[in-house]
């Protein structure tokens, strides 16, 4: 028996699109998730983690990746940013805090610690439930948009021995030191930030010896608005400096933060991850 329930579901691509919602005893609510499954014989399976103020769905319905997914018989899943439901304070004052913008960590503060658990409802149950219902234990890969570059990247590094790749699109690298994810982390770890705040900053964890054995695949559009202020892609190539780890850093010119940017070259990351999984 499934531990999820497919509330609906599209032919695509010689595959399945599905949504669908289990119970989460990391958040404590009810979760929701899409994926993408093919028809013929699956490789492997990729996690996708969606950015600031998006849902389970954006990368399903925006990226243009099934076919691609099709042909390397690759399943996708796309797991929500946050918890939703739960009316905790403050929590829908913002729309870079709380609801949508989980960033991956687990909580400390008040109310928040009880269900903004949303590093350890992918890189554990969100896992387990890929592990269990979809059989590609051996060729787990994981990538992610904006914050969930960042989640991809922090997940990927601390769970090295779980995903054989990872890769990002234009990621938030160094949240401890931007504007995001200052704010981020003083509400979801409150005095702790500083502390806390390093062990969930893709720049801190290779400065601190965490590494993956293939290189970060990072894509990175040059007119992207958020650039300066927000993402730094180059301090993660800092940090990598003089380390084991190698960083594939592609500057796009032209493009922007959207969407758009993710469809034009997510063919490539496909096949960047399907080519790590073993046969």
């Amino acid at each position: 028996m499934a531990s999820f329930v497919v509330l609906k579901e599209h032919r695509c691509f010689d595959g399945w699109v599905r949504f669908a919602e289990h119970d989460s005893h990391q958040t404590k609510t009810k979760m929701k998730f899409s994926y993408f499954i093919p028809d013929g014989e699956i490789r492997g399976a990729i996690i996708w983690l969606s950015g600031l103020t998006c849902t389970d769905e954006n990368f399903m319905t925006k990226a243009g990746a099934q076919s691609f997914l099709s042909r390397a018989g690759a399943i996708v899943i796309c797991p929500d940013t946050s918890p939703r439901g739960l009316g905790l304070p403050g929590e829908h004052d913002h729309w870079d805090f709380g609801v949508g913008a989980g960033f991956y960590v687990d909580a400390v503060t008040a109310g928040y610690s009880d269900h903004y658990r949303m590093y350890s409802y992918v890189a554990k149950e969100l896992y387990d439930l890929v592990v269990n219902e979809f059989s590609v234990a051996e060729n787990i890969s994981i990538m992610g948009h904006s914050m969930g570059g960042h989640g991809a990247l922090v997940v990927g590094l601390r769970e090295a021995s779980k995903f054989k790749s990872i890769s990002a699109f234009a990621p938030i690298v160094n949240p401890v030191n931007c504007p995001w994810g200052e704010k981020a982390f003083r509400g979801y770890f409150g005095s702790e930030a500083g502390s806390l705040g390093r062990q969930y900053d893709a720049c801190e964890l290779i400065k601190s010896g965490h590494r993956h054995q293939h290189p970060l695949l990072i894509d990175q559009g040059v007119s992207d608005q958020f650039l300066e202020a927000q993402l730094r892609p180059e301090r993660l190539v800092q940090a990598a400096q003089g380390t084991q780890q190698k960083v594939i850093l592609n500057l796009r010119q032209g493009y922007d933060h959207s969407y758009y940017f993710i469809a034009s070259f997510v063919e490539e990351h496909i096949k960047f991850h399907s080519s790590h999984w073993t046969r």
